[in-house]
């Protein structure tokens, strides 16, 4: 067992370090300069390792059926990126990719064009790559597969402990910088990250400032229109509130005059019966 989740342990760390390197060269190509990607310190993105193993994993009856492999990767992979990516905004209040600019998006969580690409990544996975890693490591001695294991779980452990630690520090950045303009807020948040260097400099610059402002606007906007609803609902009681208290008053009016009404005409009588009595 403990053989089994150290071999399946140096895998995850494998697949996660070559999903950084992917992510580092798509972003090379897309901002002509080198981005350290992630949402850790160390060379790995955790969601390439979590995709592939599950992959690897859970797929293995399909290998026989490339259509229905291809299938059920983009179904595992587009859960797997959609849940982590509402699970980092709730804890960071913040986003590390955004797709709102793509078509068929979802939430700007998952998008069309690259679910695909999830699928033709389970098919390389599982064909290519996959037997080649794990045919390497069922070659090393397994003590020597279970110190490495060990090492890199503790490393693992340190890195997300601290990572986890210097992003949420971005929020009691954030509600230093007393801005209302949320651009001048992002731009003032990334230059006092930068200042204090070191770990922080590296996280800021994998950190979406972009979509984690988009974020703030909608956040904004979503308070605001909560509030006008609030007014409108507070003007709508007070209203009531006061053709309530009008009828009430007219009501009592109303009851005021026909008492009245009613006492002048007993005096009428009253006299009227005196007048006779004479």
């Amino acid at each position: 067992m403990i053989d089994k989740l150290a071999f399946y342990f140096v895998l995850f760390i494998i697949y996660a370090f070559l999903g950084w390197c992917m992510e580092m060269v798509f972003c090379y190509f897309n901002t002509k300069k080198w981005v350290d990607r992630g949402f850790l310190i160390g060379p790995i993105c955790p969601i390439y390792g979590y995709g592939c193993l599950g992959i690897i994993l859970l797929l293995k009856k399909y290998y026989d059926d490339p259509i229905v492999l291809f299938t059920m990767a983009v179904l595992i992979c587009s859960i797997l990126e959609y849940f982590t990516s509402y699970a980092m905004e709730k804890l960071f209040k913040a986003r590390w990719w955004d797709y709102s600019d793509k078509k068929f998006n979802i939430n700007g969580r998952i998008c069309l064009e690259l679910i695909f690409a999830f699928g033709l990544l389970g098919l390389l996975v599982m064909y290519g790559i996959n037997p080649l890693i794990s045919g390497l490591l069922s070659k090393v001695n397994i003590t020597v597969l279970k110190v490495v294991a060990l090492i890199l779980l503790v490393l693992y452990l340190v890195d997300n402990i601290i990572s986890f630690k210097i992003i949420s520090g971005f929020k009691n950045v954030a509600k230093s910088v007393k801005k209302d303009n949320t651009e001048e807020i992002t731009k003032k948040v990334k230059e006092l990250l930068i200042k204090k260097g070191g770990l922080y400099k590296r996280l800021v610059t994998a950190f979406n400032f972009e979509a984690s402002e988009k974020l703030l606007k909608d956040f904004k906007a979503h308070i605001k229109n909560t509030a006008k609803k609030a007014k409108n609902k507070i003007m709508a009681e007070k209203e009531k509130n006061n053709l309530k208290r009008e009828e009430i008053i007219l009501e009592y009016e109303t009851k005021v005059k026909e008492f009245k009404e009613k006492i002048k005409e007993e005096k009428i009588k009253k006299k009227n019966r005196l007048k006779k009595i004479k």
